[in-house]
């Protein structure tokens, strides 16, 4: 008598999309027929997936035991890998947080060098400003009409030649 996949399931206590993975992994010439969207289990449809599953028709109580066994073994398995994730998640944390600590104490030294190195721009400036000679004050505090004059009476610098015009020169000598 032909089968449903629904049926097979709660016969064999699992569910309908197990059944379904199972059947994908069977080869062609043992995948069941379908009338429509549904397949059509026959007898020895039925078997091929049992003994792909694992089961064993002649021991169908044993083997629904057997199954729950494995269920819980897997889900114990299950249970401790969600467990040993966790610890790592904390871990993860713990290390993120450490991180994110040595950021903020790195970006408050680099602050802090900041300041200390505009402090010392600003001491430099003014022992500078004390080491002038007095000539450069009177210059600084003379009236315009005299920079100007010295401006104009200061030296012009020479043109300074290119390469090229060096090069056309020793060629003429």
């Amino acid at each position: 008598m032909p089968k449903t996949i629904r049926e097979l399931a709660d016969e064999l206590g699992v569910s309908k999309q197990r059944i379904q993975q199972i059947i994908a992994k069977l080869s062609a010439s043992k995948t069941p027929n379908k009338e429509g969207n549904r397949y059509v289990l026959n007898a020895q449809d039925v078997k091929n997936i049992k003994d792909l599953m694992g089961f064993d028709n002649d021991k169908s109580s044993t083997s629904e035991s057997t199954n729950r066994l494995v269920d819980y073994d897997v889900y114990l398995n299950v249970i401790d890998s969600i467990k040993e994730k966790d610890e790592q998640i904390k871990i993860l944390l713990e290390v993120q947080k450490q991180t994110q600590n040595l950021l903020d104490q790195q970006q408050r030294l680099a602050l802090q060098d900041k300041k200390i190195l505009e402090e010392y721009k600003a001491e430099i400036k003014d022992l500078k400003a004390l080491n002038m000679p007095p000539q450069d004050i009177k210059k600084e505090n003379s009236s315009p009409k005299e920079t100007t004059d010295y401006i104009k009476g200061s030296p012009q610098k020479p043109n300074k030649k290119k390469w090229w015009q060096f090069k056309k020169t020793r060629a003429k000598k």
